[in-house]
Order: C-alpha cells, then sequence, then structure tokens
C-alpha cells in the first residue's frame, strides 16, 4: 500500500502576494518602471497600485501603446521612484501576517522581480520579497504536466472556468493572476493531501 503522506504544517504561513508591473521596455538598466499593482489573496483582496515617475527618456513603443501609459504625464504626476518603493515597503509590511515573509508571484515573474529588485535595492538598499520568486507558468506546468506554449494566463484561467485576459493594468492583472492562482494552489494542496502525482 502506498503509505499516507505526512502533512507537516508550515511554521510560517506563505504570504503570497500577487505583483505585476508595467515599464518602458525590458530591462531596468536602461527603462523605467512605469507602475506597480499587487494584491493579496484574501478575500476581499488588500490591493496596491501607483504610477512611477520615469527615469529616463527611453521606451520601446510597444511598450507603452499596450498600457496607454504616457512618460510625459508620468513626469508630471508620477510619484518619485524612491518614494514608491518606500510606500511599496509600508504596504507589503503592512498586509503581511506576522511571522510570515511575503513571497513574490507573477506571470513571469523573472521580469516583474527584475524591475522591483533593481528599484528596492537603489532605493532601500534590500528587497522585501528576497532574491527569490513564484512564477506561475513554471507551477502550471509542474503540477499540470503542461508544455511551455500552454502557459498563457488564458489557457490557465479556462483550466478554471475562468475567462481572463490580459489588461496590462497593473493592478487588474495582478488582481487576475491572484484568481488563477488560487484555483492553483488548491489544485496542488488536493493533490498534496492525496497522493496523487502532478
Amino acid at each position: 500500500p502506498v503509505p499516507t503522506p505526512m502533512i507537516i504544517p508550515d511554521l510560517q504561513p506563505p504570504a503570497y502576494i500577487s505583483v505585476d508591473v508595467e515599464t518602458s521596455g525590458p530591462n531596468p538598466g536602461n527603462f523605467s518602471l512605469l507602475s506597480i499593482g499587487a494584491c493579496t489573496l484574501g478575500s476581499p483582496p488588500e490591493t496596491f497600485y501607483l504610477e512611477l515617475k520615469p527615469v529616463n527618456n527611453q521606451y520601446v513603443p510597444e511598450a507603452l501603446s499596450i498600457t496607454g501609459l504616457s512618460l510625459e504625464t508620468l513626469r508630471q504626476t508620477g510619484v518619485d521612484p524612491a518614494e514608491a518603493m518606500f510606500r511599496f515597503a509600508a504596504w507589503l509590511e503592512k498586509v503581511t501576517p506576522k511571522g510570515s515573509k511575503p513571497i513574490f508571484v507573477a506571470l513571469n515573474a523573472p521580469f516583474d522581480w527584475s524591475f522591483l529588485n533593481d528599484y528596492f535595492i537603489r532605493a532601500l538598499g534590500r528587497n522585501p520579497f528576497g532574491h527569490s520568486a513564484l512564477d506561475m507558468k513554471a507551477l502550471y506546468m509542474g503540477l499540470t504536466g503542461a508544455a511551455w506554449s500552454d502557459t498563457h494566463v488564458e489557457k490557465m484561467a479556462a483550466r478554471y472556468g475562468l475567462h481572463i485576459e490580459l489588461t496590462h493594468n497593473a493592478l487588474q492583472d495582478a488582481l487576475d493572476q491572484a484568481e488563477v492562482l488560487r484555483h492553483l494552489l488548491v489544485e496542488w494542496e488536493t493533490r498534496t493531501v492525496s497522493g496523487e502525482p502532478g
């Protein structure tokens, strides 16, 4: 008989934070972080959103066209990058339960994490998320056996009867990611308890 897996309680319950960013280009060394959206997995979720002043004039036209953000407007209305990161860190501290650490979760996490890590280090000298992140694409592949080509958020959502399309509004996309993540985690926990392979 297959032994029943022993469930070891997590002494520090994971505090998943769904994060999305919009930027002016592909890398933080040359381009600007323009908006940050984040939320918890609670119901209702705690949310965070702000738009930042660009750090330079560099941009990829396609990056701006899909977001509807304007560098010219953000120079006037955006939050100073250092202040933005202080605000985000303060929000993370507020919504993360005592004894837990915020876990960065995103769709294509390496991209979003790279910008936020760069900005956090420059502003605070540290990254509240640490040096790791949970990528939803990788989680989905491991859980379902899906091919990389099937890790678009729309296909993930369809597995759970959800209809989601990326809006490229950082907060809305973070909220939509969180909805898919809740279902992924429920399926993962169910399989863990039952001993069913992924």
